[in-house]
């Protein structure tokens, strides 16, 4: 259960979703008992069906930035920045492409006046870069910004990604990958389930670039998970603790919430609002303390996402599901099908 190879898959290709679903909630749901391994079919917009009045969905309102910026070196070979954290209004930490040559005191020129001096290259292989430019930083990023697709998605983005790949109550600007599993859900959707008496609360974690990062060790336990920020208000946890009152399901919207959750798990309900960071790595021996039921999306093999949901049902569970997923031909990852597993 600790062995890398454990959470390997087959994956056709042509399997990974390369464009989202339109309308976002008829993309197709697996529901899977944690119980029983039981599998069943059906659609997003019918996931109403499997709540119950009381019932409390979990949501993380991060908004997805346009991080990735194309300009050039002064030179004049091409280069592509990757702006990974924000230290300051125009300080970032950052990921540059090609980075073989460059170095500290480099100046990469992005047109209209608009500069970035590399101050420092950090063992991780990022950068510190310093933006010099007439106006507002953040005008200029939204105008010259590209969407930061996942490298999975084998295409160039598009003004149609700056709507789909961000959830429909996205609010707080800073993640540079969406939370994934929020995206199936329309306004009409929401709407409805509330009108069901399904509760809804919001948190807030910035998905950073370790979502994106590999797990290289042969034995899982030795991972180090990045540090990510998170804001959980005082809002949240009163629902939550409401929810606990009541013995309805706490529902965690996909694996972002579900390690915000756990993080701040034993403190809670004794403290019911944190503004801190997290590197909480789930795995199989986990013990969930407040996730009772998760949306998510089917995860990369290998990845730690993929180890968070075993832990939560059991691995043979979740192979024994993503395999019949590849059989069915259901779609993979970020703009792909999701899970209900309840």
């Amino acid at each position: 259960m600790y062995r890398l190879e454990d959470y390997y898959f087959d994956l056709p290709q042509e399997l990974i979703a390369q464009e989202p679903v339109e309308p976002r909630d008829h993309c197709r749901l697996l529901l899977l008992s944690r119980k029983t391994g039981e599998l069943k079919e059906d659609f997003f917009y019918n996931i109403g069906n499997y709540l119950s009045p009381g019932d409390i969905l979990v949501l993380n309102d991060a908004k997805v930035i346009p991080a990735r910026i194309f300009g050039k070196r002064s030179t004049g070979g091409k280069i592509e920045l990757l702006l990974i954290h924000r230290l300051s209004d125009k300080i970032w930490k950052a990921l540059i492409r090609p980075a073989r040559r460059i170095k500290p005191g480099s100046i990469l020129e992005f047109g209209d006046n608009v500069f970035a001096r590399v101050e420092s290259r950090d063992d991780d292989g990022s950068f510190i870069v310093s933006f010099k430019l007439n106006g507002d930083f953040d005008q200029f990023l939204e105008r010259e910004g590209h969407i930061p697709l996942p490298p999975y998605i084998r295409r160039d983005d598009t003004a149609l990604d700056r709507i789909f790949y961000q959830t429909v109550y996205a609010e707080k600007p800073g993640a540079i990958a969406a939370p994934t599993a929020g995206l199936h859900f329309t306004e009409r959707l929401i709407n409805e389930l509330k009108a069901k008496g399904i509760n809804f609360a919001t948190l807030t974690l910035f998905v950073g670039w370790g979502t994106f990062k590999k797990v290289k060790v042969r034995d899982i336990r030795e991972h180090k998970m990045d540090s990510e920020h998170f804001i959980f208000p005082r809002e949240c946890g009163m629902a939550i603790a409401e929810a606990k009152r009541r013995n309805s399901r706490v529902i965690a919207v996909g694996t972002t919430v579900a390690r915000v959750l756990e993080t701040i798990a034993p403190f809670f309900p004794k403290k019911l609002e944190f503004v801190s960071s997290t590197n909480l790595f789930i795995y199989p021996g986990f013990k969930f303390m407040l996730v009772d039921s998760m949306i998510t999306n089917f995860h990369l093999p290998g990845s730690t996402l993929i180890m968070l949901v075993s832990a939560f049902a059991g691995r043979e569970n979740i192979i024994s599901a993503y395999n019949y997923a590849i059989k069915r031909k259901f779609r993979f990852f970020s703009y792909g099908d999701c899970m209900f597993i309840y």
